[in-house]
């Protein structure tokens, strides 16, 4: 009898701070196309986003760690952090893909919002070829037009599949302005995160 292969997927971003719209995507996207696991990768410096300042990576790597701790499901990968220099998807995946092995087969979680940026992307073909993308649905962003993006990344289509989600309007952006003010979070994040958050300082307008 053959041994069905083990499915994960992978979602990177900064998590600046991880947020409960991460959780829920998360968990839809894993029972609806029944993955094993899901890996929270925060990235260490993002390739496109070399001039945009972000938290050092050990408050996001806590964050992501206090809010994943009670799903089995969920686990922290520190393969962008633990490598220098800018991440790129297309490396993390060849990594994963030779720490793995050839038989789990590996998924990408992708919003719509970045679905249109892809092309940027270094080797977005090799990508594809290490994994399969999954589209998942945001608040105010369609999806872009396909044919113009198999035109720009052949085989795009057929490795890639589109899930719907619960749309949760919630950016990192707005939590890390509201902190600054001094308001309130905790319809944002877990508990155990923005305690974290105060407890660190972070987010706080320079005194």
């Amino acid at each position: 009898m053959m041994r069905r292969a083990r499915k994960i997927a992978v979602f990177g971003g900064t998590f600046d701070p991880i947020h409960l719209g991460h959780l829920i995507i998360s968990e839809e996207v894993r029972n609806k196309l029944g993955l094993e696991e899901v890996l929270f990768l925060p990235a260490g410096q993002p390739g496109l986003k070399a001039s945009t300042p972000i938290s050092p990576a050990k408050h996001r790597l806590e964050m992501v760690r206090l809010a994943i701790a009670d799903n089995p499901h969920f686990q922290l990968s520190t393969a962008e952090v633990d490598r220098p220099g800018p991440s790129y998807a297309v490396d993390t995946m060849d990594e994963l893909r030779r720490r793995l092995g050839s038989e789990v087969k590996l998924f990408f979680l992708l919003g719509s919002d970045c679905l249109g940026e892809l092309p940027r992307w270094k080797e977005p073909r090799r990508l594809i070829q290490l994994c399969r993308l999954v589209v998942f649905t945001r608040p105010g962003f369609s999806l872009p037009p396909m044919e113009a993006l198999e035109l720009a990344i052949p085989g795009l289509a057929k490795n890639s599949v589109s899930v719907q989600v619960t749309q949760v309007d919630i950016s990192a952006t707005e939590i890390r302005r509201r902190v600054a003010q001094g308001a309130s979070v905790h319809q944002f994040v877990p508990p155990a995160v923005e305690d974290y958050i105060l407890e660190q300082g972070l987010y706080r307008k320079p005194s």
